[in-house]
């Protein structure tokens, strides 16, 4: 360090970029509008926000909803060529004057080219930001006088039930795997600086603070300002099950932890017809060893049939690392909205509430809440063999994955019929929740 200060005529300190990490959080998200329906002769390289040949006013009100939406339609003027159409906002500054002006830009993605391209306005030719939804550095300009307009926007109440369930999908959270730093009083040996305002820790002991996932060494106070970026390093990381769900994945650098991938792959591989599939328990000896593989192993773990011949016992180590999460796949913070949500009696309004609930859960959490509903749902369809429906596997998952944040008993305890019929809304709905 003395070297580093002789070597260059001024020091100077780490900027943290606080604003454009602020920036960054704060751009504008797509909002995918799907559809509920199947679409033949759909192309390989979209999903469900493929239309099919459907006309511009039915896209306009599948838009309508809210600002960022968009899909994709087939031409009804020229077959084969596709439209991808959205509604988008555009935020000309801060002043009072500044507000939401609802547009919509279409562009045209051809087949044969696989690239997008700007389909010209009969008037304005005006551009906008999106580079949210489409990936694209645009620059804002001055609208015209004749632009700014009342945002107008349809009833949600009068929306029916079809357009409302379509536009259930890709809810507006922003997919941030954000997470908080878990920082714990340490001992520095010898001289160390903050690595947040790069001035010296003074003191012999407890001098800082330091990160227990990534290793980030700040001062107690600093520790109060530094922005929800941690990123866990796989050396701080020591064990799989009982791991917050959101450092486990970005130790990993994946979107689902690796123990819930590998154990549903093992499952549908060769337990879909299995009867009592996760209703029956496997035994809790080999359960636990399933967990020390991981915890030691990680993706190397070995949990084939040749070493687990009874597929039970991978449903209890699936539902053990569920039960063992420190914050359950239904977060504590979504969880009293999830249950004012099971209480409705109207079913589009209950589903609209738990799409809502859902988007203030983690984007890991989200995610892989998605993937095990998508994998129950399989189950499902087995039921025959398995004999396991979506009721059942509710009773099961229920208190698997949401427990009641600081409750009394009796409140807890009336809510497990509520948590048994948030699965099953969640298994029956996968496709349109998520």
């Amino acid at each position: 360090c003395l070297l580093f200060l002789l070597d260059n005529d001024e020091y100077r300190p780490p900027v943290w970029k606080s604003y454009l990490y602020q920036l960054q959080q704060e751009a504008p998200h797509p909002r995918r509008v799907t559809c509920i329906s199947e679409v033949e002769n759909r192309p390989k390289y979209y999903g469900r926000e493929y239309h099919g040949m459907i006309s511009r006013e039915e896209a306009d009100q599948l838009l309508s909803v809210a600002e960022g939406s968009y899909l994709i339609r087939e031409s009804q003027r020229q077959p084969g060529t596709y439209t991808l159409a959205l509604r988008r906002c555009v935020w000309w500054g801060v002043t009072p004057q500044a507000c939401e002006m609802p547009s919509r830009e279409s562009y045209v993605l051809r087949k044969e080219e696989k690239s997008l391209v700007h389909k010209a306005k009969a008037e304005g030719k005006e551009q906008g930001m999106v580079a949210a939804a489409l990936g694209m550095k645009m620059s804002p300009q001055k609208p015209p006088a004749t632009l700014w307009q009342p945002l107008k926007l349809f009833a949600y109440s009068q929306l029916t039930s079809l357009v409302r369930r379509a536009t259930l999908k890709e809810s507006e959270r922003a997919p941030k795997y954000e997470k908080v730093h878990n920082f714990k009083v340490h001992t520095f040996r010898g001289p160390h600086w903050c690595e947040y305002c790069a001035n010296f820790m003074w003191g012999l002991i407890a001098q800082g603070v330091k990160c227990a996932d990534c290793g980030l060494n700040v001062h107690k106070q600093c520790s109060k300002v530094v922005p929800n970026d941690c990123k866990p390093d796989l050396k701080h990381v020591k064990k799989v099950y009982s791991c917050d769900l959101t450092t486990l994945v970005k130790a990993h650098n994946a979107t689902r932890p690796m123990v819930v991938d590998m154990c549903i792959r093992e499952i549908e591989a060769r337990g879909l017809k299995s009867e009592g599939l996760y209703r029956v328990s496997g035994f809790s000896d080999f359960i636990e060893d399933v967990k020390l593989s991981f915890d030691r192993d990680g993706e190397k773990a070995d949990i084939s049939v040749s070493v687990y011949e009874d597929i039970n016992v991978i449903t209890g180590a699936l539902k053990l690392y569920f039960r063992d999460l420190p914050i359950p796949i239904i977060t504590y913070d979504a969880y009293p909205r999830v249950m004012e949500a099971a209480k409705l009696t109207d079913p589009d309004e209950r589903l609209e509430a738990l799409h809502e609930a859902l988007k203030q859960m983690p984007p890991a959490h989200c995610e892989t809440l998605r993937y095990l509903m998508a994998h129950l749902k399989r189950v499902t369809q087995n039921e025959k063999d398995n004999l396991m429906n979506a009721e059942n596997l509710g009773i099961v998952f229920g208190p698997t994955l949401m427990r009641a944040p600081d409750l009394d008993a009796m409140t807890a305890l009336n809510d497990i019929r509520y948590q048994r019929q948030v699965v099953e809304l969640l298994i029956k709905n996968e496709d349109i929740l998520f």
